[in-house]
């Protein structure tokens, strides 16, 4: 063979590689596994990332659990969703990640009728109320709802997760986690309230109660794969639901929807983390580019104050305490 055969040999075989790890690295929602009797059960599900997340997963064959608080935008989201797949199998349950009597109520709920769960995502979320507001049980709001609400939620529905094979929790959380720390002496900011350090430390919370719940399903043998995730920056209303459409961030999000990558996007993290054959628990996935803000999916950074696994050792205990629950 000839040094001219050669180089275009080589050069097929560097640009068939190159394309064979851009569809890897670039994984998107069609590439789900096709699950025909997979049950998921999606918190915050009505709307953005959660709302993203039903609608991939029912496209590709599971039982969507939709979560919510709002009846009516439950009924709308399975409407929207059926329009796009009227094989789509998509129900509603009530549930306010807010009240740990909710919680209770549901879980009991799920119990009773003994289904078991396949995956869990815990998505819903409050972000950066302008004002310390609390949960129905007195914690501060984003605290109480972002991590508490769902550690009182897997906890109940471990027993279910635990009757299927392989089941896995996915929790997500965000980039806003690197500026947070986990403040044991005022954990519900009662003697300071700033929104965005509160914000922080409950997404914070997340990822450090993903990461030890993964330690603990290995510790137990419980079978379970715990994963976190996070979407970078997306073009969701959590901002302006949250912190106000006339705050710097809600301006931000109405006035410049370019700096904001779509929710369908911004789900692909979590999608792979519930469902891709390569995803493994106790990792952290994020999207690959302009420091995690935007692209897809990727194994993401985790900030070292998470990896600290005497903080997160206490903080699991703190948690189940709180909620009222034990694993």
């Amino acid at each position: 063979m000839d040094t001219s055969a050669c180089f275009q040999l080589l050069n097929f075989a560097i640009q068939k590689r190159s394309k064979m790890q851009n569809r890897t690295k670039n994984w998107t929602a069609s590439q789900i596994p096709f699950r025909n009797n997979g049950v998921a059960l999606i918190t915050g599900s009505t709307e953005g990332i959660g709302y993203e997340d039903a609608l991939a997963l029912s496209s590709a064959g599971w039982s969507v659990i939709m979560m919510g608080r709002n009846a009516q935008k439950g009924a709308e989201s399975i409407a929207k969703i059926q329009r796009v797949n009227r094989n789509a199998k998509v129900s509603f349950e009530k549930i306010d990640l807010a009240d740990l009597s909710s919680i209770k109520a549901f879980a009991s709920g799920m119990i009773a009728k003994g289904h078991a769960i396949d995956l869990l995502i815990n998505n819903a979320g409050v972000m950066t109320p302008p004002k310390r507001l609390e949960t129905a049980d007195g914690f501060e709001l984003q605290f109480g709802t972002n991590h508490i609400g769902h550690v009182a939620l897997t906890a109940q529905l471990l027993p279910l997760l635990r009757k299927s094979p392989g089941a896995r929790v996915v929790t997500v959380s965000s980039i806003a986690n690197r500026e947070g720390m986990i403040n044991f002496d005022d954990l519900q900011s009662r003697s300071s309230y700033a929104p965005g350090k509160a914000y922080s430390q409950s997404k914070l919370a997340n990822l450090m109660f993903a990461l030890e719940l993964q330690r603990q399903s290995e510790k137990h043998g419980w079978g379970i794969m715990s994963v976190a995730a996070h979407p970078g920056v997306s073009r969701t209303n959590l901002l302006i639901t949250g912190a106000g459409r006339w705050s710097v961030a809600g301006m931000m999000r109405t006035l410049l929807p370019f700096l904001f990558q779509p929710s369908a996007q911004g789900a692909l993290p979590t999608l792979y983390a519930a469902t891709s054959p390569e995803a493994k628990g106790g990792l952290y996935y994020g999207p690959d580019k302009m420091m995690e803000t935007r692209g897809y999916p990727a194994i993401a950074k985790i900030p070292a104050q998470a990896q600290d696994v005497n903080t997160a050792a206490k903080l699991w205990k703190i948690s189940q305490e709180l909620a009222k629950v034990a694993f």
